[in-house]
């Protein structure tokens, strides 16, 4: 049996505890006015202005208090630390999209459509997704289906030679959904387990990018009725609720079925991920937190809770 993908916890909490922004110490209170005085009041004036801080968003954010208050309010324990209440209110909303990375082996090639807009560290994130399948035992082709940008096919040409997996690509401006068909018999003639596809982020052509998405999608089914097996969108969480709305427009245009969620090494606050479970509910499958090839980590939301709370 090959090895399950798994979360190193001291090299993940290293990564991230300094992007992300909530401090236990702002969120810690006595209950003593939780029932109607105005200490009460400025503790969940000061949660909400964190959770607003931290890119959660108003609705997530108006939700999870409201959760919190009813959970107070129900206890009426004495000392009551709000802090608890709201962390456990963020693991329960997190482990909604906790739903870790398996490679189903009933569809050889699985094939993974990897979408998203320019900058979001899409080809990045299918350099190190290779290296992390390669790692576990498994074979990968990479299909360089991002054709319009510059510089995009040399991009993940170099990856395949790091990671020394191989590569189905054509010339610049080349029909994406072309190149994508071509991998797939490709990997179908070598046996290959994994087939992980880049797609453009942005078209300077007649055509919408969802419109061919959309008709790299029809042709992948030609060859695998059931492909693509996997739509996984990368966002960057440095853009906070913007992020939110292109994973939405995505998600309406093609149907997404997972997300990577990037530079979370940066000035991201990471509060997106609680948005993200709230009003989307798609899986989280990693959390990219830097340039390495190694910095990729699966998505875990006690070990994700514990550093969004950390002080």
């Amino acid at each position: 049996m090959k090895p399950s993908f798994s979360l190193k916890i001291p090299e993940f909490l290293s990564k991230v505890k300094s992007a992300i922004k909530i401090s236990k110490g702002t969120l810690t209170s006595d209950s003593s006015g939780i029932f109607g005085g105005t200490t009460a009041e400025t503790v969940f004036e000061e949660l909400e202005t964190q959770l607003l801080l931290a890119d959660v968003g108003v609705e997530t954010t108006m939700w999870l208090l409201n959760e919190v208050r009813q959970d107070a309010l129900a206890s009426r324990e004495e000392g009551l630390d709000i802090a608890i209440l709201l962390k456990g209110k963020v693991r329960e909303l997190l482990e909604t999209i906790e739903k870790p990375f398996v490679i189903d082996q009933a569809h050889k090639p699985l094939v993974i459509l990897v979408v998203g807009v320019n900058g979001s560290g899409k080809t990045t994130t299918i350099g190190k997704l290779t290296s992390n399948i390669s790692e576990h035992g498994y074979s990968v082709l990479l299909a360089a289906g991002d054709t319009f940008r510059a510089g995009a096919v040399e991009q993940l040409t170099q990856w395949a030679n790091r990671t020394e997996s191989n590569i189905i690509s054509q010339d610049q401006n080349a029909d994406p959904a072309a190149v994508v068909f071509d991998a797939l018999d490709s990997a179908k003639a070598r046996n290959i387990d994994v087939v992980l596809a880049d797609t453009a982020g942005r078209l300077h052509t007649t055509s919408s990018l969802m419109d061919q998405l959309e008709k790299i999608c029809r042709v992948i089914s030609r060859v695998d009725s059931s492909a693509p097996h996997e739509i996984m969108l990368v966002l960057d969480a440095t853009q906070g609720q913007n992020a939110l709305s292109q994973a939405k427009a995505f998600q309406k245009a093609i149907g997404i079925t997972s997300l990577v969620i990037t530079k979370l090494d940066g000035t991201a606050k990471g509060g997106i991920l609680l948005a993200i479970a709230r009003e989307l509910g798609l899986p989280v499958r990693f959390l990219g937190t830097g340039e390495d090839i190694s910095d990729l980590h699966p998505f875990e939301a006690e070990a994700f809770t514990n550093v969004l709370f950390a002080e």
